[in-house]
């Protein structure tokens, strides 16, 4: 996607293109390790399509994608602190808007990774084992 993004599109940001790519990759690293874990809790394949819109739906919406986090309520932006897209979404914004990740940005990217190795640990301990 960056490769057509930038290239094809001719998309123009304040940082570096390889390193929003970068961070378009951790993004969809800790999209599939979410939806991993959420479909490790599933009995079948329905529940855990099921179980997506209600997993994804409140960070998409409160990570400050449509709606900038200043602008919400104290209690929701509490919540959107607790959910990894938040983080996710403020390391890309941060980079393509202002050209540099800062401190802030580290600290995203940490959580970012955290997160993934939190979701594939939790999914990987919540498998049924079989034998056969």
């Amino acid at each position: 996607m960056s490769l057509v993004a930038f290239g094809l599109l001719g998309l123009d940001v304040a940082g570096s293109p390889w390193g929003v790519g970068a961070l378009a990759v951790g993004n969809a690293l800790l999209g599939m390790a979410l939806g991993l874990l959420v479909s490790a809790f599933a009995a079948s394949e329905f529940q855990a399509v099921q179980f997506m819109p209600a997993f994804v739906l409140p960070q998409l919406l409160l990570c400050g994608l449509f709606v900038p986090r200043a602008q919400m309520a104290g209690a929701l932006d509490v919540v959107a602190g607790a959910m990894p897209l938040t983080y996710a979404y403020d390391s890309l914004h941060r980079l393509a808007a202002d050209g540099t990740l800062g401190a802030r940005g580290r600290l995203d990217v940490v959580v970012l990774g955290g997160a993934i190795a939190l979701a594939l640990g939790l999914g990987a301990a919540t498998l049924r084992r079989r034998t056969a």
